[in-house]
């Protein structure tokens, strides 16, 4: 199919692994099967961007947090989206208002916790639970 020898298959990813074009494998974990507790929330992140540097600082302090997965730059109606992971709710609300929140340069925060994950990284998850509630029509 590629035209090339599993060696060269080998060699073009450890060259990209080297480079930094593939910078990491991650396994995906349905929480809901894993019979363990596990939120996960988006909070939308409002900054005053500093001079020179933008939003790039506070996000940089942002991302160093071990709950922070995943950090976006974003346009609209706040500048970041930030996803974390903890153990329960109140972790998290915990991690905004005692971290996230009194960082020089937020100006708000909303958070949103995820209640059901459909798809994640381009995966359906399938729950094996059949939905059992009455079909409602206007």
């Amino acid at each position: 199919m590629l035209e090339m020898t599993e060696e060269e298959v080998k060699n073009i990813i450890t060259e990209l692994e080297a480079n930094k074009t593939i910078f990491g494998y991650r396994t995906l974990i349905n929480w809901d099967k894993a019979n363990k507790e596990h939120v996960l929330a988006l909070i939308e992140v409002k900054v005053t961007p500093q001079r020179d540097v933008g939003f790039k600082a506070v996000a940089e302090r942002i991302g160093r947090y071990p709950e922070v997965k995943t950090l976006y730059l974003m346009s609209g109606a706040y500048d970041l989206a930030v996803f974390v992971e903890g153990r329960t709710m109140q972790e998290i609300s915990n991690f905004v208002a005692t971290k996230l929140a009194p960082l020089d340069g937020v100006t708000s925060t909303v958070t949103h916790f995820v209640m059901q994950t459909y798809k994640s990284e381009g995966i359906i998850l399938e729950n094996g639970e059949e939905d059992h509630r009455l079909v409602m029509s206007p």
